[in-house]
């Protein structure tokens, strides 16, 4: 049976607008009863964090301003409980090595991760994080 995720709590930071609804949509979709909350870049990220206290991060790497892996260590060090997950187009190792070190709960690749994979990784977080 599949989780129901309610008061489940996902941000998604994510500078391109078109990108941004379109994992909204994929994740209300699935999860009708998630709580939503949308950031263009990471000063507004770090401040809705605060005020919204997301169980989840999907963080771009490539921001305006700070990018995602320096946005991802500030929530890190603020509620180190918040799981961020890395999604980003350059795939290369490095970067994933860096989401790593700052603290990322894993890496995702928006050119080869599917929809039934994030769908099955926030499933899986929100039955660990309401349970």
């Amino acid at each position: 049976m599949k989780q129901e995720c309610v008061d489940f709590k996902v941000m998604l930071v994510e500078d391109d607008e078109g990108f941004r609804r379109s994992l909204a949509g994929l994740l209300i979709s699935r999860f009708p009863s998630i709580l939503l909350d949308e950031a263009a870049n990471g000063t507004e990220a770090l401040e809705k964090v605060e005020s919204f206290l997301p169980h989840l991060i999907f963080m771009d790497i490539k921001l305006p301003g700070e990018n995602g892996l320096e946005i991802t260590k500030r929530v890190k060090a603020l509620q180190p409980k918040i799981h961020v997950i890395i999604l980003t187009s350059y795939d290369f190792p490095e970067y994933r090595e860096a989401a790593r070190a700052c603290g990322a709960y894993c890496f995702l690749s928006k050119g080869s991760s599917t929809a039934e994979e994030i769908q099955d990784l926030v499933e899986r977080l929100c039955a660990q994080c309401t349970a």
